[in-house]
């Protein structure tokens, strides 16, 4: 393998995971604070983000980083309540717009392309309070931050991503809970949250496309979670058709309304309102768009952005019981090959990525595509012989080189340089949008 000119190196980071500084110079809270100070094991040892990597004072440290790594490109989120308090522009703080102005300069000073996520999980908590992505205020309240976003930092910044991994948020946080703001709604809260979640996203690129993009010349997307499902039992019909399910629910719930015709997948519709007849539900737990909102949300993304981590098995189970919740309506169960190696959660499967990008080449009309995370976990504290996360990479490499040299000379392959984080967010982007995608 020989990397093409123009492959580039970047790092990630998501503000609440690195920056700390969770209440200094005017930053208000946002879900993670309030749901981490809780206490009660939500979080591994009790871990907060109160400091963390310690970005927030610490910059120029990783700046150095970065320049002796010799990165092009570096992706990170925007604290929304560290700019926008009350998660409103009634106040707006302007040493978060000092802090922020000062990343993307100093990376554009030293050749370094910024990639900006608005959002990462983070919620300001005053709009949890009056509902967070349950209600439909969220919608706007997400409109106005992002065009104060752009407004603010679009001169320089030209990748923007509106929203991290929606579809981990919606399931996560609003159906199970286990994620902030730690209120499970299951059923029901995971298909509110996607709803306004995709409206939202919708919204903020209609925003960009006529109010900023003609002056700025950037380009807008939103980037989801997928791990690639194979059938159990590849010559099982049932295996094969809850296979089709499960990567319907998880990657196009989302991708489909955006990338296609505004609307859900067919196959999600009729399973949640099955299921919703059966557990005696007047109508469907999953809510409607209107024809507008179709029209509003179809179209809305400039590139494809897809985070890939590892590779699930799938098996059909039924749902006897008629439980209510979003992996129940599913009706599957999913589980790892135990041949495979493992860290954690991740099971190391390069091929996966290939196939992801396969279907996503064929079911999205060939998009230009961004792998935005990509990785491999370590232990804490970090072991030095790090022949395993080598070799993974080794072998991801490969399986891209599989699909078209002609494709990776226009791709960049980050990978994290986060100081303490347990997890390696790695991510593979293309600088040129306008460009298409070929995958073999």
């Amino acid at each position: 393998m020989a990397f093409p000119v123009g492959f580039g190196w970047g790092a990630a980071t998501a503000a609440y995971q690195v920056e700390g500084g969770w209440d200094a110079d005017g930053r208000g809270p946002c879900v993670w604070d309030t749901f981490t100070h809780q206490g009660g094991e939500r979080v591994f040892e009790n871990q907060t983000g109160d400091v963390a990597c310690g970005s927030y004072t610490l910059w120029e440290e990783d700046l150095k980083c970065i320049k002796q790594l010799g990165l092009t490109h570096y992706r990170f989120s925007l604290s929304w309540s560290r700019l926008l308090p009350d998660g409103t522009t009634g106040f707006i703080n302007q040493k978060g717009i000092d802090y922020y102005n000062k990343i993307i300069d100093d990376l554009l000073r030293n050749g370094v392309t910024p990639i900006v996520a608005i959002y990462h999980f983070d919620l300001p908590q005053a709009l949890e309070d009056q509902g967070g992505w349950l209600s439909e205020g969220i919608v706007e309240a997400f409109d106005k931050y992002a065009q104060f976003c752009f407004r603010t930092f679009g001169d320089r910044v030209k990748q923007w991503l509106t929203i991290n991994e929606p579809n981990i948020l919606a399931l996560l946080a609003y159906d199970m809970g286990i994620f902030a703001p730690g209120v499970p709604h299951f059923g029901t809260g995971g298909y509110q949250a996607a709803h306004n979640l995709i409206k939202a996203h919708a919204r903020s690129w209609h925003s960009y496309d006529s109010l900023f993009r003609k002056e700025q010349k950037g380009f807008v997307s939103l980037s989801l979670f997928f791990c690639w499902l194979e059938p159990a039992e590849p010559n099982s019909v049932l295996d094969q058709e809850a296979t089709k399910r499960a990567i319907n629910f998880q990657l196009d719930l989302f991708a489909k309304p955006i990338f296609i015709d505004g609307d859900y997948p067919e196959l999600v519709k009729s399973q949640i309102a099955s299921m919703s007849e059966k557990q005696g539900y007047p109508s469907s737990r999953l809510p409607e768009f209107t024809e507008e909102e179709k029209k509003m949300i179809k179209g809305t993304a400039d590139f494809f952005a897809v985070q890939y981590y590892t590779t699930r098995l799938v098996r059909h189970q039924e749902n006897k019981k008629g439980e209510l919740s979003f992996l129940q309506d599913v009706e599957i169960e999913f589980f790892p090959n135990p041949s495979w190696e493992n860290v954690g959660w991740i099971y190391v499967v390069p091929w996966g990525i290939r196939k992801l990008l396969k279907y996503i080449k064929d079911t999205y009309n060939n998009p230009v595509i961004y792998i935005t995370e990509n990785g491999f976990p370590q232990c804490d504290p970090p072991s030095l012989d790090d022949t395993q996360r080598w070799e993974y990479f080794r072998q991801t490499f490969q399986e891209l080189f599989k699909v078209s040299p002609t494709w990776l000379h226009t791709h960049e392959l980050n990978k994290n340089k986060n100081r303490h984080a347990k997890v390696d967010e790695r991510k593979h982007t293309r600088p040129q949008p306008s460009a298409r995608t070929t995958v073999n």
